[in-house]
Order: structure tokens, then sequence, then C-alpha cells
């Protein structure tokens, strides 16, 4: 068996509301969707973080792929391992895609899904974090952290959701205000907060303090690198979570040498691969960490891979991010079910999910008109 064709999608999927963290607002996700065929007719079908910069890059390495034997993952990592060298972010996210569609291409050879490949089911249901920011409370609320805190009661009501996430902005005071809304409207909630390193340390530690009170799962990212989270971990007694100063093996020994974090956020685009994000559960676990699932706007086919990684890593013991519920549409010939807070992998061979061409030309002819949602 080889690779004979590999071939890509950009797409557009709408939002069902516009969606606000630190540093942009957008109404939709960019996906770039990845289909492998091999010389027997075998097609795996793949997904990764990005538009149009990762689907050129995919593309150019198409030829390298060409003749492979999509089992030989290993081989064909070491061929391509100075991709995210060169290409840095988004060529882990090039290799993911292709990483995903091969192993899509294993599950249907194998006739087995992908969790029972990566060592089995250790949880059936993956529970899921309602994420809110300031655009759920409206174009122009007059009580942004009170409108906020109802709208995510709306959302635990419709979903089941045990966790809430609030993206934060550049504003800590006003965060602040929000988490203490959301506290007190929702005290039974695992509470988080994400201002995607917007913050000053100072600020950071002005913020933790009001914080601590509220009992927070953990504060992610609230301010840059690796000096300044470790300098807030010594002051500030709240769990801090990563996905942006650890987002490489070689930041990970850096990190905990310093003290800079309790929680990371593990990503198969992100980190480049789905065997690669299973081995930094394993090494979260030896030192100590805990490990969650980060979410960049995933469809259908990169919600799949990352549920069936999910119910295999015993490591992840928090409810995950996924954006999936906020999609208007799925690129999918059916949508993954929602049921009491969480969701499952699916049970058919490889990632069990198939996408409908339809869907995807339409959605692929929205972003031909309209450019790339991310930045």
């Amino acid at each position: 068996m080889r690779i004979e064709t590999v071939d890509t999608w950009v797409v557009n999927v709408p939002l069902t509301q516009a969606f606000t963290s630190s540093f942009e607002t957008k109404a939709g996700t960019t996906r770039t969707v990845v289909r492998v065929r091999t010389d027997d007719g075998v097609v795996g079908w793949g997904e990764t973080m990005h538009g149009r910069p990762v689907a050129t890059l995919i593309d150019k390495l198409a030829p390298k792929l060409i003749g492979t034997d999509p089992f030989e993952l290993e081989r064909m990592a070491k061929t391509l391992e100075m991709v995210p060298f060169f290409y840095g972010y988004l060529g882990y996210a090039a290799l993911a895609g292709i990483d995903i569609a091969c192993w899509d291409i294993i599950g249907k050879v194998s006739g087995q899904p992908l969790s029972r490949l990566l060592g089995g089911s250790f949880r059936t249901n993956v529970p899921l974090t309602c994420l809110i920011t300031r655009a759920d409370a409206g174009p122009e609320p007059s009580d942004l952290p009170q409108q906020v805190a109802d709208a995510a009661r709306t959302t635990r009501e419709r979903w089941g959701f045990d966790a809430i996430k609030l993206k934060g902005t550049s504003d800590p005071v006003g965060d602040v205000a929000i988490m203490e809304a959301l506290r007190t409207a929702h005290p039974d909630a695992k509470l988080r907060v994400d201002p995607n390193a917007a913050w000053t340390v100072h600020e950071t530690i002005e913020a933790g303090r009001r914080l601590v009170p509220l009992g927070l799962e953990y504060l992610e990212d609230p301010c840059p690198g690796i000096e300044g989270m470790a300098l807030v971990r010594q002051r500030v007694g709240i769990p801090l979570c990563t996905n942006m100063c650890v987002v490489r093996f070689d930041e990970f020994a850096p990190a905990v040498r310093a003290g800079a974090i309790d929680v990371l956020h593990g990503d198969v685009h992100k980190w480049g691969s789905i065997m690669g994000t299973k081995q930094l559960g394993r090494l979260c676990s030896t030192f100590g960490l805990g490990m969650n699932l980060h979410s960049g706007g995933e469809l259908g086919l990169s919600t799949a891979a990352h549920l069936h990684l999910a119910v295999a890593m015993p490591e992840l013991r928090y409810a995950i991010d996924s954006m999936y519920y906020l999609l208007a549409d799925d690129i999918l010939t059916e949508r993954l079910p929602i049921a009491d807070g969480a969701m499952t992998a699916p049970t058919g061979p490889g990632l069990g999910v198939e996408p409908d061409l339809d869907k995807l030309e339409q959605y692929a002819a929205a972003n031909a008109a309209d450019g790339d949602h991310t930045l």
C-alpha cells in the first residue's frame, strides 16, 4: 500500500454567534481538510488548523509523500522533521493534517476505530467545556458581567456542561468582574479564564489575588513567557495552564525547571501528530502535571480525532475545550452528537466519520469568496 494522491480544501464554516478573544473576533472557523488516497483505493481524511498557508504547505509537501506507506508514520515523521523548524506553528499544523489522514487509513485497513489503535477506551464519555466570551452578552450590554453569566446559564441549560471557561481580554479588571459574576451565578461550576497572554505579569498578580477566592480549576496563559508564568505562579495560589509558552517538546523541560505551569493544553494540530500529543500526556504524568485538550475551532474530522485521543488518554482529567457545539454547520455527512455535556468517540473504523463532499465544496467556496477567518 502506497500513498497515491494528497488533496486539500480550505473551508470557512460559520459559528452560531461571534467568538471574541483578546486578539480577534470571528464569525466562523477556517480549517484545512486533507484527503490522502492510496494506490489500492483506500481514502483517509484529515483536518487541521488555519487555512491557505497550511494548505499551500501541505501541497508543497505532497510530492515527498507520494509512494510512502501510510503505516510508516515514524519514517514519514523523520523525513519531514525539519518542517516545523522552517515553518513553525504552520509546519506542525500541516504535519498534523497528514498524520490524521494516515491514521484514518490505518484504522480503515485494520477495521478498528482509532481509539483502539491508541490503546483502547479508558473512558466512554468526554466532557466538554462551556466556552464564554464577551460577545455572548450581546452588542450593547448594560451590565456586561451579569449578562455574560446569564448567557453561560443558557448554554449550560441547553448542553449540560459542568465547566465554564471565559476567553479573557486585555482588560483584566473587567475579566475579573465577569469571573466574579460567573461564580455567583454558577456556584457549582468549574471555572477557568484564558486571556491568551494579554495581561502583564503585574496585572496578572493583581487579578490573580482577586481570583483566588473564586476557586478556579486553573488560570490559562494570563501573561507571556515561561519566566512571567513562573513569577505569577510563585506569587498567586492558582494553578496555571498553558498552550502558549510550551508548544513544543524542547520548551517542556525549561517550564518544569522554572516551575511555570501546572496544566498543559495539548492539541494534535499544534503538536503535529496524534502520537506526539499522546506522548505529551505521558510526559505530563511523569512530571506530575495535569493535561487537557485545546480547541482551535475544530470541525467534525478533527473533533473525532480529539475524541479518540481523549478516550484513550488516562492523563486527561478535565472537561476538554471544544468549539464544536458553536458551529452552525459541519462538513460531515452527519453531525457528532452531544449529550449531557459530553461526547463519545465514533465507533467506526479509523476516525469513524466521513465528509459530505457537497458541503466540503460549499464551504470551500465560502473561503474562496471571503478568505481565511484566522489571523
